[in-house]
């Protein structure tokens, strides 16, 4: 399953590109459904196994993970009150055989 992203405009000629290494730092502004959408989804794939993929219709990130998975919650409960979600995924290591010579 692939999580669901707000549709963002882009040409029609455009590929996706498959980002596997590098720095993306992206930020969109969503209404409640639309996260709820993203976090359900992210769920799901998180529940099936140990990839998941976040994609636009510029990029996607196919990313497998390793546990445990660090959760950050962040409350600022002043003037502009503020709740903050942070989820950190480390990349699984791939596990190579060891060479015999």
């Amino acid at each position: 399953m692939v999580l669901k992203m707000a549709d963002i405009p882009t040409e029609e000629t455009k590929q996706r590109r498959v980002i596997t290494q590098g720095d993306l730092e992206w930020e969109v502004h969503l209404n409640k459904e639309q996260v709820a959408d993203f976090l359900i989804s992210l769920g799901e794939q998180m529940k099936k196994g140990d990839e998941i993929t976040i994609k636009t219709q510029e990029w996607e990130i196919p990313f497998k993970f390793r546990e445990p998975i660090e959760l950050e919650i962040e409350f600022e409960g002043y003037d502009d009150r503020e709740l903050k979600f942070e989820i950190e995924f480390k990349g699984k290591k791939e596990c190579n055989a060891p060479q015999v010579s």
